[in-house]
């Protein structure tokens, strides 16, 4: 019988992979425990597209540590490929790619759902964003031909902490929401007593949406 594979969940455990990368062994997610994490496979090592997505993460790298986020690259390539590569990117472009990339293998690939029959043999693009107890808070798929916009990456994983940190909800486009600007929306009221005390007050349009400014 054929062995199936189904990507993390939304809230589920992160699942466990030991993998060979250019920065040595890791297992995922027991050395990053503690931390945030951004995994993101790519098709392939020494493509166009890739190698402008690789430039646009690792001048966002500062951004990301200074979080307390690790980026993670992923792809079917094997190490000595993305060493090769890595190298290229560095001679020829003048930036230093600092995080680790694993080489995956088709088993890992099918474990995450990063194996799209429709779209090839090679790895579509995904990101994971794994919270610092090792579960999946983030999915995004795009496919081989359409890159990544890592600001929007930068944006969703400051979103997920600040709503983790603050007991809130982030509108959308945050922090330039069209219609609350850079302000964060309350938990709705869960009883009645509540919901009448909210109406009319400053910052709610009513008792169900109510917004605040973050301090």
């Amino acid at each position: 019988m054929e062995e199936k594979f189904n990507m993390p969940l939304l809230g589920d455990k992160f699942p466990e992979l030991k993998v060979n990368t250019t920065h040595g062994p890791k297992i995922l997610p027991k050395d990053y425990e503690g931390k945030w994490f951004v995994l993101f496979s790519h098709p392939g090592d020494f493509t166009p597209v890739c190698t402008t997505e690789f430039y646009s993460f690792q001048k966002r790298y500062e951004q990301f540590k200074a979080m307390n986020v690790e980026l993670i690259g992923m792809s079917i390539d094997q190490v000595h490929s993305h060493i090769k590569w890595v190298e290229w990117i560095e001679d020829n472009l003048g930036v230093k790619i600092e995080f680790p990339i694993i080489a995956a293998t088709e088993q890992i690939a099918l474990k995450l759902g990063m194996l799209h029959p429709g779209k090839g043999t090679n790895t579509v693009r995904a990101v994971f964003v794994v919270d610092p107890k090792g579960k999946t808070r983030l999915v995004l798929y795009y496919p081989q031909e359409i890159g990544r916009n890592m600001g929007e990456i930068v944006r969703a994983v400051k979103a997920l902490k600040v709503a983790d940190e603050n007991g809130v909800a982030i509108p959308a486009d945050w922090p330039n929401n069209d219609l609350i600007k850079d302000r964060v929306i309350l938990p709705t009221a869960s009883n009645m007593k509540d919901a009448e005390a909210r109406k009319g007050k400053e910052g709610c349009y009513d008792w169900w949406f109510c917004h605040k400014e973050l301090k």
